[in-house]
């Protein structure tokens, strides 16, 4: 799959417009944000190399910004013919879902899942009920919206504990593998103060970690490959925190895996994406039991698209697939969805 890009096109993709909306992390730190808080967010070469494969494409591109520049520019009578939306959003259970229900509004089509899917999937917990009850199987869990809820869990250790509703491992430390009763309080308590959002407390679960990419929609989505999450010696143990992503060049190692249990990995992670009805491409992030069985954890409908640091891309160049040809595929599951171009 690797290799120059051939792509099937109308004859008319040099008058096709692709707008991009997208969250610098630098505006939101001028802004006082912290580190943390804005880790969801892009750098400016995240945009420069996706709009780079569009113009390759023979596109041409208009950079937006985030939801308030889309909302001025909308308001204008700016409009496109594909939006490529990478826009994470700042404030609520809806923010990666804030852009594409906007742009559903004007009729103007865009990259990667609906409204519907993109709120859906960014609530862990919301997620877990959809995936259990699709057959798929997950690590059993509760959701504790406030203090009075810790005392409800009646999982068995060990533990793991996680906002409800971040990502990039934001909240998940050494401290989220949950070994007693005292350490649970202690943890959901600062998780549920930090955060303001639920914490989802699930079986801790001892396996393998996988996180499987996959490409398209509906019937022609395909898992790209597995990846194994290995941390080092010197890393944060029993997770992929927010520590170990950020400083991943040290604490962590990544392996393309094609065993049996990364096969099951890849099966399960489809039957997933189709189950929530997601688009064009993410990521999906999986644990074995003790027994090797993996399980779903959690999908990212939004994956990170830096072609350096991203979990997606470092995936992709593991298994021989290029980074051009990684958006390609995610342009042209749009284009096609839309009825822009035929393949």
């Amino acid at each position: 799959m690797s290799g120059n890009i051939n792509c099937s096109s109308t004859s008319t993709s040099q008058k096709i417009t692709v707008g991009l909306t997208y969250d610098l992390r630098d505006d939101y730190l001028r802004e006082g944000y912290s580190l943390e808080e804005t880790a969801e967010f892009d750098k400016p070469d995240t945009i420069e190399a996706i709009e780079k494969v569009i113009l390759k494409n023979g596109y041409t591109t208009d950079r937006i910004g985030h939801i308030q520049s889309l909302t001025r520019r909308l308001a204008a009578g700016d409009r496109w013919d594909l939006v490529f939306n990478i826009a994470e959003g700042l404030h609520g259970f809806g923010r990666e879902a804030q852009v594409p229900a906007l742009l559903d509004a004007y009729k103007i089509p865009y990259t990667f899942s609906d409204a519907l899917g993109q709120a859906l999937t960014l609530h862990k917990g919301m997620t877990k009920h959809v995936v259990r009850d699709l057959g798929i199987p997950t690590p059993d869990f509760d959701v504790v919206s406030d203090p009075e809820d810790i005392d409800l869990v009646s999982l068995p250790y060990p533990l793991f504990a996680k906002p409800v509703a971040e990502g990039t491992g934001k909240g998940i430390t050494a401290l989220s593998k949950i070994d007693n009763t005292e350490d649970l309080r202690r943890v959901c308590v600062n998780l549920l103060k930090t955060f303001c959002q639920p914490v989802l407390v699930e079986t801790y679960l001892p396996g393998r970690e996988f996180t499987v990419g996959i490409v398209g929609t509906g019937k022609e989505a395909r898992a790209l490959g597995a990846m194994e999450v290995l941390l080092n010696p010197d890393a944060e143990q029993h997770a992929y925190s927010y520590e170990n992503k950020e400083h991943y060049e040290n604490l962590v190692r990544y392996v393309a895996v094609d065993d049996a249990e990364a096969r099951q990995a890849m099966e399960i992670s489809l039957r997933a994406w189709r189950g929530l009805g997601l688009k064009d491409g993410g990521r999906i992030d999986l644990r074995s039991d003790a027994h090797d069985l993996p399980h779903f954890i959690e999908v990212n409908s939004l994956a990170g698209l830096n072609p350096i640091r991203s979990d997606l891309p470092i995936l992709c160049r593991l298994v021989g697939i290029s980074y051009d040809r990684l958006i390609t595929d995610i342009l042209n599951s749009a284009l096609k969805r839309a009825g822009i171009i035929m393949i």
